[in-house]
């Protein structure tokens, strides 16, 4: 009876989340006293594949089908429950991320599973099986006790730090029942956004707000997260205004971020946006509202304008780093 992971992967690289769920469900694993199992799907090369040994699996099920290199809600589930099956799996662990949440519901309706969506630690088995998640847009916590035979969680990404040891994974080929049938959806087209790094899996984010006055003005915040080695991010009323493109959009009604360090420049921080963000481990807020909501969640402020403030903060990063 082993923990199956669901591990996740893109362009034939396994995602940092899906590495963080191995890792999380390898101390599942040492809870329960059994091993970790990780399940990738698609075509990734097996040496890759060993390697997910370092982050505690055992053992990795490789469906290497050149058709789950795209997700496909309904496939995915019917391999992840065969793959139940074939390992006795009571836990299955998934990352919550976009790959996540459209496949860890559909498992648990399959399975007849509790699931804790949104996890951020792990389980408290010293009476029952209780996992915390955040509630009410990170204003609340809940502990959930899973009461059911099969458990299903999806960890937040950015939650549990990387710490990667050394190990090796046997790589078992896996060729569940699934046919031409079972694709129901056909993708047409692809488009990627190359040499970004992920919001979800950023640890340093830089993001501005309408306080930017324009799209024109973006320069100075690419210039502090490129030497920051950050991703940039925006505010809703920036991505629905055309300033920058939606899959930088954080917030309520867009991404959940946890890094390290969240820079927010001319952003007021209602709380739609607020429960985007809040998991940061460091919020920094530069706005020239002293009155700004965001202040109220930041750890460091700065009130001053973001024409004057962030171009002098780039210059004395730029300074510090190459002292």
């Amino acid at each position: 009876m082993s923990i199956l992971v669901f591990a996740d992967q893109a362009q034939g690289k396994i995602k940092k989340a899906a590495l963080e769920a191995i890792q999380y469900g390898a101390k599942v694993a040492e809870q329960l006293g059994t091993t970790a199992t990780a399940l990738v799907l698609g075509p990734v090369e097996t040496a890759e594949l060993a390697l997910l040994g370092n982050y505690g699996a055992q053992k990795v099920l490789h469906v290497a089908d050149a058709r789950l290199q795209e997700v496909e809600s309904s496939v995915f589930t019917k391999i992840v429950v065969a793959a139940v099956d074939k390992e006795g799996s009571k836990v299955i662990i998934f990352p919550h991320n976009f790959d996540g949440k459209a496949v860890a519901p559909r498992v648990a309706a399959k399975l007849t599973a509790g699931l804790v969506s949104g996890a951020i630690s792990y389980p408290d088995i010293s009476n029952g099986f209780v996992v915390k998640k955040n509630v009410f847009s990170g204003k609340a916590f809940a502990n959930i006790n899973i009461l059911s035979e099969k458990k299903v969680i999806a960890i937040i990404p950015n939650t549990f730090p990387l710490t990667p040891g050394t190990g090796t994974a046997a790589v078992e080929a896996f060729s569940p029942a699934i046919n031409e049938a079972d694709f129901k959806v056909k993708v047409i087209k692809t488009e990627t956004v190359s040499g970004e790094v992920p919001l979800t899996e950023a640890e340093i984010i830089v993001s501005g707000g309408r306080g930017m006055k324009g799209p024109e003005n973006w320069g100075i915040l690419e210039d502090l997260a490129k030497v920051l080695g950050a991703a940039t991010a925006s505010s809703r009323p920036v991505a629905d205004a055309g300033w920058r493109p939606h899959h930088e959009h954080v917030g309520q009604t867009g991404l959940t971020v946890r890094p390290n360090l969240y820079i927010a420049v001319g952003i007021s921080g209602a709380i739609q946006h607020l429960a985007g963000v809040n998991g940061s481990k460091v919020i920094v807020v530069i706005n020239k509202d002293p009155e700004a909501p965001f202040f109220k969640a930041a750890d460091y402020g700065i009130v001053g304008d973001a024409f004057e403030v962030v171009p002098k903060l780039t210059k004395a990063i730029q300074q510090f780093k190459e002292a």
